[in-house]
């Protein structure tokens, strides 16, 4: 598949409060800047306010300013202009936590990253979703499911990051953003979608 150029596209990068996959996402952060994409941050209420083993919520906040060259939006009124006025050409949420991933299941849309997604969905844009819960194969693997039947979500694909300490956790290889996104903008999923964690063996 000949991948389109990221150059000049606007992807709205939306991360949820999974702190220990952190240090995986903010280099995709910067390979997609070094695309030229421009990308625009947006933070949930959680990755803005808290401090954890990982880092303290304000220099997690700095990191993403700085590899953006932009002001995270954190609220939902900052948020409102990409919807119709700002449109974005896709957007980014990763990592996405089991919590977030259970609400945009079912529709609800009270963070700023939610809010985003449903405003990106609605102007008919593709979502790139890269997972990082617990639960994807525990009670949240009926949420998974739902999602990886909808209309505009495409997947960064995940596998079992410690399938004897944690059998219900599933995890998206970040390594595979850019691609997963090229991806996306021609309405197409990166194959398979579902590898062994460590596995380098991805094709389209």
């Amino acid at each position: 598949m000949n991948m389109p150029s990221l150059e000049g596209k606007r992807i709205g990068f939306g991360i949820t409060g999974s702190h220990t996959t952190y240090h995986k996402v903010f280099p995709q952060i910067k390979r997609l800047m070094d695309e030229k994409a421009v990308v625009i941050p947006i933070v949930s209420n959680t990755v803005r306010t808290t401090d954890t083993k990982m880092g303290k919520a304000k220099d997690h906040i700095d990191t993403i300013e700085k590899l953006t060259g932009r002001r995270v939006i954190s609220t939902i009124p900052e948020a409102e202009p990409l919807g119709p006025k700002e449109p974005l050409d896709c957007m980014v949420i990763a990592p996405l936590t089991g919590n977030s991933l259970s609400k945009l299941a079912n529709a609800f849309s009270d963070s700023p990253v939610l809010f985003t997604a449903k405003s990106t969905m609605r102007n008919q844009k593709p979502i790139i979703l890269g997972i990082s819960t617990n639960d994807a194969l525990g009670l949240n693997g009926v949420n998974l499911m739902k999602l990886m039947a909808s209309k505009y979500m495409y997947f960064i694909p995940y596998g079992q990051d410690n399938p004897l300490n944690k059998p219900n956790s599933m995890i998206s290889n970040m390594d595979y953003l850019i691609d997963t996104v090229k991806a996306a903008l021609k309405n197409k999923q990166l194959q398979p979608i579902i590898i062994p964690y460590t596995d380098k063996n991805v094709l389209e």
